[in-house]
C-alpha cells in the first residue's frame, strides 16, 4: 500500500506561526516534530512508500524533513499551482500501478489514537480490495460546523453535507449516523481513475495529457508544467468523485483526530500548567489562566487575563479572544490587499541550498544571516536594484563575481556590484554562515534573476 501525503496547503488558519513557504504541517509544534514528519511516521506502520504531492516551495521542506526521519526513496509530484484534491490524487495514481491500493491522507492533520487508527486503515484496506472507494468518518463527539459530515447506513454513505449552522449540526450528532468527514481516502489508484473519468472526465482527460508530459528531474521527482496544470479544472476529490460515484464506503474512525483548523483547536491539544495556560518557558504568568501562549524569543508577561489566545513571531503579534480564532483568515486577507509579504514568507526562510533569517530591514537596505549547507549553492544570478556584501562568519565560501572564482575565508568579505553575475557555493564538509549586507533602491526577494540553478528555479 502506498501512501499519497498531500502537502499543497497554504495554511493560513495559523497566521503568524504558519505562512506560504512555511505551512503548519511543516512547523514543528508537537515534542520538536511536525505534523507532516507524524504523519509520515505514522503511515509507515501500514503503508511500504511513500508518494508525496506538494508545490515546488514546499518540496524542500518535505525533503529536509524526511532526512531528519531516515526516510529515503519517496516520489515526489511537484505542482506548479493548485488545483484542489481531485487533480492532486489523480495525476499520483497515475504514477503507480493500478492495482496499488492508496492510503491518501493530508499532511496537516493529528491523529493520537495510533492503534485505532492502525485498526481503521487495515479495515479501509479490506474494503478497497473490494474495488471499493473508502473514506474516514470521524466519530462526531459534538456539533463542529467547521467540518463536512458524512450521512451512512452502515458502512455504506448515504450523503456527503456541507458545513452545517450549529443548529443542523446539533440534529447530526443527535441522530448518532453522521460523521465528521476527515479528508482522508483509501482505493485501488485504478477504481479511483476509472471514477473520476466517469463523473469528471475533463479533470480525468487534462490530467491524463499533464502527467504523459511529466518532466522528470530525477527518478523520484515528477514535474508539471505551469501551463498543462493550469489547464486542469479545480475541483476537490468530494465534488468530483465522492458525492457521485455508487462505490463509496466509510469507516467509523475513533482515532483521536483533529486538523487543527484554528488556534482554538491547537489550544486544545498542546500540553497546559495548571492554571490552563499552554506550557511555555518565555510566559510568565500572573493570575492568568486558560490562554494559549506561543513565543519562540521574547519573553510575554500577563497579568490578570483568561481565555485569550497570544502568538508572537519575529515579525509579528497576534492577540485574540479564544472562540473567535477563525477570523485570522480575515487577517490574512487584509495583509494581502496591501501586498504585504508577511503572508508569505517568516524572518527565517528555508531553501533547498540551506536557510536565511532577515535580521533587520530598511527601504534601502536589508541585513540577512546566510546558512548554505555542505556540497550546496545558490543559483548563479544578478540583481538590478541592489549591490551586496558577504562577509563569513564559519566555514569556507566558494564566491564567483563575474568570470572571478575565489575562496572567502572567517573574517574576510566580498562586494557585489549591481548587476554583477555571481554565485556562492559550499565545497567544505560545514556549513558556511554569512552575513549579507544589501543595499539598494529595492531589497524583495523578486529581484533576482536566475541564470544556473542546481533546483530547476527559473
Amino acid at each position: 500500500m502506498t501512501n499519497i501525503i498531500l502537502c499543497g496547503g497554504s495554511g493560513t488558519r495559523l497566521w503568524p506561526i504558519s505562512r506560504k513557504l512555511m505551512p503548519k504541517q511543516f512547523v514543528k509544534l508537537f515534542d520538536n516534530k511536525s505534523l507532516f514528519q507524524k504523519t509520515v511516521e505514522r503511515n509507515r506502520t501500514v503503508c511500504e512508500k511513500q508518494f508525496i504531492v506538494s508545490n515546488q516551495d514546499q518540496y524542500f521542506l518535505a525533503l529536509d524533513q524526511l532526512e531528519e526521519l531516515d526516510v529515503k526513496n519517496s516520489t515526489y509530484l511537484l505542482e506548479p499551482i493548485g488545483r484542489n484534491t481531485a487533480p492532486a490524487i489523480a495525476l499520483a495514481c497515475m504514477g503507480l500501478d493500478l492495482d496499488e491500493i492508496v492510503l491518501v491522507s493530508p499532511s496537516d492533520h493529528l491523529i493520537k489514537d495510533q492503534e485505532a487508527y492502525k485498526k481503521v486503515v487495515l479495515k479501509a484496506k479490506e474494503l478497497a480490495k473490494s474495488d471499493n472507494l473508502v473514506t474516514f468518518g470521524i466519530t462526531a463527539d459534538y456539533p463542529e460546523i467547521g467540518y463536512g459530515y458524512i450521512e451512512a447506513i452502515g458502512e455504506n454513505v448515504k450523503s456527503f453535507k456541507e458545513k452545517p449552522d450549529l443548529k443542523r449540526a446539533k440534529e447530526y450528532v443527535k441522530a448518532g449516523n453522521y460523521y465528521w468527514n476527515s479528508g482522508m481516502f483509501c482505493f485501488k489508484a485504478g477504481v479511483f481513475l476509472k471514477e473520476l473519468q466517469k463523473y469528471s472526465p475533463k479533470i480525468y482527460e487534462t490530467c491524463k495529457v499533464a502527467y504523459e508530459n511529466t518532466q522528470q528531474i530525477a527518478n523520484n521527482q515528477l514535474r508539471i508544467t505551469h501551463e498543462l496544470m493550469n489547464k486542469i479544472p479545480s475541483d476537490s476529490i468530494d465534488y468530483a468523485v465522492m458525492e457521485k460515484s455508487n462505490k463509496v464506503k466509510v469507516v467509523p474512525s475513533d482515532i483521536a483526530w483533529s486538523d487543527l483548523g484554528s488556534f482554538d483547536a491547537l489550544y486544545e491539544e498542546l500540553p497546559k500548567d495548571k492554571d490552563g495556560n499552554t506550557q511555555n518557558s518565555n510566559h510568565i504568568s500572573i493570575n492568568s489562566k486558560n490562554n494559549l501562549i506561543i513565543s519562540y524569543e521574547k519573553k510575554i508577561a500577563t497579568i490578570d487575563i483568561e481565555e485569550l489566545i497570544i502568538v508572537d513571531t519575529p515579525d509579528a503579534l497576534l492577540i485574540s479572544k479564544k472562540g473567535s480564532s477563525q477570523k485570522v483568515k480575515k487577517v490574512v486577507e487584509k495583509l494581502k490587499e496591501s501586498d504585504s509579504e508577511l503572508t508569505d514568507v517568516h524572518t527565517l526562510v528555508h531553501r533547498p541550498w540551506g536557510s536565511y533569517e532577515v535580521l533587520l530591514s530598511h527601504d534601502k537596505y536589508k541585513i540577512k544571516r546566510i546558512i548554505v549547507k555542505p556540497a550546496k549553492r545558490l543559483s548563479l544570478q544578478k540583481h538590478f536594484h541592489r549591490n551586496e556584501h558577504w562577509i563569513v562568519v564559519s566555514g569556507t565560501a566558494t564566491v564567483t563575481v563575474g568570470d572571478n572564482v575565489k575562496l572567502v575565508r572567517p573574517n574576510e568579505s566580498t562586494y557585489i556590484k549591481m548587476g554583477e553575475v555571481h554565485r556562492l557555493e559550499n565545497e567544505g564538509k560545514i556549513p558556511v554562515v554569512l552575513i549579507e549586507a544589501q543595499v539598494g533602491e529595492y531589497t524583495g526577494e523578486d529581484d533576482i534573476v536566475r541564470i544556473e540553478d542546481d533546483f530547476k528555479r527559473y
